[in-house]
């Protein structure tokens, strides 16, 4: 198969959509990509050096305690094989105690804070716009208030605005030979923390070495995996890995012993879900059990 038929064969609109999504590329002149390294803000960096060239862009990846390390290093390799400036902006979440409280409304305060950084930089650097890599998925789920507020205070969202999908994105980034095509997943290290439980940098810490060692230790022990979440309830970490290994990592749970620093280490047993942690947050079906006790 081709690279052209494997795009028309993602979408029958989407020829249509990437060309609409040059568009809105060229007509701002000069952008800002709020660059987290993931498949979704990877593949819009691509599409604006595409549009604009890569003197008219640039990517910032914002530095603070939710950010793996190595995401970090990642981002910067990306960007420089696409010959983009890349910016490394500290921003001081922690200083807002909406997102240390960690409330259902935790990701507006990062976004707040994440676009006080950028749009004083983008007019700093001469940049006409701000784009988050929010895509036309995104937009259904009703619990994203962190795109709300990016919308609010003036970033640009075209992959949402061109109707681009997830897959569409992951399937055009192949043809296209970037190397987050099929990236797992990553998002900030806050979201692995239970509403209600305050977000502090020791907790933000101990997630991320936890899932570090996981999965090196999944490694290790011959279990490729795509996605690892340590889930912090608190004592308890409840460990989320990929559908098919669940039942493999029930029989030899010897790599979970890799989660130190928790009272408690469960292995949930549905696998990955990504927003899991809005689960208990979704209302329950009319007449069903939990509703009828």
């Amino acid at each position: 198969m081709t690279g052209d038929e494997a795009v028309t064969g993602a979408g029958l609109d989407l020829p249509g959509r990437l060309h609409d999504l040059d568009e809105r590329l060229r007509d701002l002149g000069s952008v800002l990509i709020a660059f987290s390294g993931g498949a979704d803000s990877a593949f819009l960096l691509a599409a604006a050096v595409r549009a604009l060239g890569p003197e008219r862009v640039a990517a910032a990846t914002a530095v603070s305690p939710s950010l793996p390390p190595e995401e970090l290093a990642r981002a910067g390799e990306f960007a420089a094989g696409l010959g983009v400036a890349h910016h490394t902006p500290r921003t001081d979440e922690m200083s807002r105690p909406g997102y240390v409280a960690n409330g259902t409304d935790r990701c507006l305060h990062c976004k707040t804070e994440l676009l006080s950084v950028l749009l004083p930089l983008a007019g700093e650097l001469g940049l006409a716009a701000v784009a988050t890599g929010t895509n036309a998925d995104d937009v259904l789920d009703r619990f994203r208030p962190g795109i709300r507020a990016a919308a609010r205070l003036g970033a640009v969202t075209p992959l949402s605005a061109a109707g681009l999908t997830k897959s569409q994105i992951r399937a055009v980034s192949r043809t296209w030979g970037l190397v987050t095509a099929d990236k797992p997943a990553a998002a900030c290290l806050s979201s692995r923390v239970a509403y209600g439980i305050p977000i502090s940098v020791e907790r933000l810490t101990r997630v991320g070495r936890a899932e570090t060692a996981l999965r090196a230790a999944l490694a290790e022990a011959g279990l490729p995996v795509g996605n690892v979440r340590v889930r912090d309830l608190g004592d308890t970490a409840r460990v989320e890995v990929d559908q098919e290994l669940v039942g493999e990592l029930t029989r030899r749970p010897g790599p979970l012993a890799a989660v130190t620093g928790f009272d408690r280490v469960t292995l949930d047993p549905r696998g990955f879900r990504s927003g899991s942690m809005n689960e208990a947050l979704r209302p329950r079906p009319a007449g069903s059990a939990d509703e009828a006790r």
